[in-house]
């Protein structure tokens, strides 16, 4: 199975610890994939920290960003819902 989603975090963030919660349960109650990234760590750390570090926790669906601070369930679900571009 493929990731649909992307979650982006960092280590302490609690709306980070929020989110995840979302993205599992939604992803589990779908069938869908998703991947975490700690835009701390690994070789694209900077460049994801310049791009997401004021937004975090921030989901992508099929590549294109979706919410940042906050993921609202229902609106995860309709995202899913359609299809993949």
């Amino acid at each position: 199975m493929s990731a649909r989603v992307t979650l982006y975090t960092r280590p302490g963030c609690h709306l980070c610890e929020d989110a995840r919660a979302v993205v599992q349960s939604v992803c589990t109650e779908l069938g869908e994939g998703y991947v975490e990234v700690d835009i701390t760590a690994g070789p694209e750390a900077e460049a994801l920290t310049r791009r997401y570090g004021e937004e975090i926790p921030v989901t992508l669906v099929d590549g294109r960003q979706h919410d940042f601070f906050a993921v609202d369930p229902d609106r995860l679900r309709a995202a899913l819902g359609r299809r993949r571009r």
